[in-house]
């Protein structure tokens, strides 16, 4: 991957997450704006949720711009472990969200107050923030596919969440109307518990990138490599790196009796037919054995 192809998937993202940006404080606004006016703690919560879906969009912007810059001599491997830490960001802000949603709901519980006051409107204004994050989730998470991005992966699934807290937002209000008000602040509960679930995943996904967990399968980028003519047997196949950039090496095995510069042309070839069957390895790095008992034993 070039300088500028990188720049482009930079772009990219950045265009996607600027999008929801604005999409996640339309939504914000409209359920945080009237679950006040109504009194509805759920609603509030639910508001407060979107809230931070926003201040995620903010930390992917920032997160993702870092990522897309250059390799330099302090970082020889790229920046795109920024993204990463962009995604571990928006974790946290998830954390804080629950902390807040959580107390909230508590609180009015242990005090018995329940403030709600149901209209059609609020069934109105909460159907219509639904179908705005289900827009928003199909959108980010195609883009994030297509793109190999996790910040976009772990935006979608947060913003599927608040989806899913919406619904559930819906529900605790039709149980108000019956003539339960206790159920708002146990459905604002129920919504803390799905932002901790956000926040669980989106920790799972940045931990594998950091801890270097395989991003291809071994065997699979072994298979390509030794459909390579001249190839005997490949071992020690290794990848680390982001979902868009990976980096991968591996040990050849070719005749013994191979000259230097036919070993060399063959390492290019392993090298351009891996990076052409995986689009998302940006480098990879080929060592050269000669095929003996001893180096297949090492394998």
């Amino acid at each position: 991957m070039t300088t500028d192809s990188k720049t482009t998937h930079g772009r990219q993202v950045e265009r996607v997450l600027w999008i929801v940006l604005v999409l996640n404080l339309v939504v914000a606004a409209s359920k945080y704006f009237y679950g006040l006016a109504s009194g509805s703690a759920s609603m509030q919560a639910d508001g407060i949720h979107s809230v931070f879906d926003s201040l995620g969009n903010v930390i992917g912007i920032i997160g993702i711009s870092l990522a897309a810059r250059p390799a330099d001599a302090g970082h020889p491997y790229g920046h795109s472990k920024f993204e990463t830490y962009g995604s571990l960001a928006i974790g946290v802000l998830l954390l804080l969200a629950a902390f807040e949603v959580g107390s909230s709901a508590i609180e009015k519980l242990a005090s018995g107050t329940y403030t709600a006051q149901v209209t059609p409107v609020s069934f109105v204004v909460m159907a219509g923030t639904l179908v705005v994050n289900l827009f928003v989730t199909m959108y980010e998470r195609r883009a994030g596919k297509r793109l190999k991005s996790e910040i976009l992966a772990a935006d979608a699934a947060h913003t599927l969440s608040d989806a899913f807290v919406s619904i559930g937002v819906i529900v605790g209000l039709g149980f108000v109307m019956a003539g339960f008000p206790m159920a708002d602040p146990i459905m604002a509960l129920l919504v803390t518990v799905a932002i901790l679930a956000s926040a669980v995943g989106v920790f799972r996904t940045g931990f594998r990138t950091l801890s270097d967990h395989a991003c291809i399968p071994a065997e699979e980028v072994a298979a390509v490599a030794e459909g390579v003519l001249s190839v005997r047997s490949v071992h020690a196949v290794r990848t680390r790196g982001t979902e868009a950039e990976v980096y991968c090496d591996l040990h050849v095995l070719v005749d013994p009796q191979m000259t230097v510069m036919a070993a060399h042309d063959l390492g290019d070839e392993v090298e351009k037919t891996i990076a052409e069957a995986f689009p998302q390895v940006k480098e990879v790095l080929v060592h050269i054995e000669p095929d003996t008992a001893a180096e297949r034993a090492e394998g």
